[in-house]
C-alpha cells in the first residue's frame, strides 16, 4: 500500500473545513435549542433541558408557527406533484426536435438566472393587474413552480438522453399501445429518477423563501413565519423550530432514499424472476 502523499492530506483537511462550514450553524442552532430555561441566545448554555421544544408546542404570543408548517407542507406538496408531471411531458417532449425547442428551452432555464425576488415580484404585481387575490395556494404556487420546474426538466433531460429506446422498440413490436409502452416500460424504469424529482420539488418549495416574500399574501409559509420570528422573538424556541424543521427535512429526505431503494429491490426481483422463469 503506497503512502498517502501530502496533497492528500491537504485536500482532506480542506473538505473537512467544508464540512465544518456547512453543517456547523446547524450543528450550533441543534446544540442551543438545548438550553436551560433561563438560557440565552448565545454561548455559554445557562443549563440543558428540552424547556424550548416543549414551549414551542404552547400557545405563541405572536404568529401562527404550525399554521405556516401546514401551509408549506401542503404547498410542497402540490409543486412536487405538478413539477413531476411537467418534467415527465416536457422530458418525452424534448426527446424529439420541433420547432422553438431551443427558444423554449433556454426560456425555461432563463427563470433559474433571474434574481428569485423580482420573480416573486412580479408575479405578484401580475395578479394585482389582473384583480387576482395573492395567496400562497395560487401566486405562491405559481412563483414556486419557476423555481423547481426548471430543475425537474434538466433532470428528465439527463435521463431520456441516456434512455435505452429499445425497450420502446420492443414493446410496440409485441403489440403495445403508445399509452401502454409509457405506462409499462417508460415510467417503471424512470421511477427512482422521479423520486429524485420529486424530492427536488417538495425540499425547494419547503424552505423558499424570496419567491414565496411577495406571493405568499396575508398567509405566510414556514420560512416567512421564521423571519418574522427573528424580529420579535427573542427565546431559545426559536432554536428549537429551527432543530425541528431541520430533523423534518432530514426525515423527508431519508423518506424518498428509502422509496428508491426499495423499489431498485423489487425491480432487481422481477428481474430475477423474469430470468429464472426463461430458463
Amino acid at each position: 500500500m503506497e503512502p498517502r502523499s501530502r496533497s492528500f492530506y491537504v485536500l482532506a483537511g480542506f473538505f473537512a473545513l467544508f464540512v465544518i462550514f456547512l453543517y456547523g450553524p446547524v450543528i450550533t442552532i441543534g446544540i442551543l435549542s438545548f438550553q436551560g430555561p433561563r438560557g440565552g441566545l448565545t454561548f455559554p448554555m445557562n443549563g440543558v433541558s428540552v424547556h424550548w421544544f416543549h414551549d414551542l408546542f404552547e400557545q405563541q404570543a405572536v404568529g401562527d408557527i404550525w399554521g405556516s408548517f401546514r401551509r408549506s407542507f401542503a404547498l410542497g406538496l402540490m409543486v412536487m406533484s405538478v413539477t413531476v408531471v411537467l418534467s415527465v411531458m416536457g422530458g418525452m417532449a424534448f426527446r424529439r426536435k420541433f420547432r422553438g425547442s431551443s427558444v423554449l428551452f433556454y426560456l425555461i432555464i432563463a427563470s433559474l438566472i433571474v434574481p428569485s425576488i423580482l420573480v416573486s415580484l412580479g408575479v405578484g404585481l401580475i395578479f394585482n393587474i389582473l384583480d387576482l387575490e395573492v395567496h400562497w395556494a395560487t401566486s405562491g404556487f405559481g412563483s414556486q413552480l419557476t423555481w423547481t420546474l426548471p430543475f425537474g426538466l434538466l433532470i428528465m433531460f439527463a435521463v431520456f438522453n441516456r434512455f435505452d429506446k429499445s425497450y420502446e422498440e420492443a414493446a410496440r413490436d409485441l403489440g403495445a399501445s403508445p399509452w401502454q409502452t409509457v405506462r409499462h416500460v417508460v415510467l417503471p424504469i424512470i421511477a427512482p429518477m422521479l423520486i429524485g424529482v420529486a424530492l427536488f420539488g417538495f425540499t425547494l418549495s419547503y424552505d423558499e423563501f424570496a419567491r414565496t416574500l411577495l406571493t405568499a399574501g396575508s398567509y405566510n409559509t414556514l420560512p416567512l413565519e421564521i423571519f418574522g420570528m427573528t424580529t420579535n422573538v427573542t427565546s431559545p424556541v426559536l432554536y428549537a423550530l429551527g432543530t425541528l424543521t431541520t430533523v423534518f427535512s432530514f426525515f423527508i429526505i431519508g423518506t424518498f432514499l428509502t422509496i428508491v431503494v426499495v423499489m431498485r429491490k423489487r425491480q432487481a426481483r422481477s428481474s430475477s424472476d423474469a430470468g429464472s422463469g426463461l430458463v
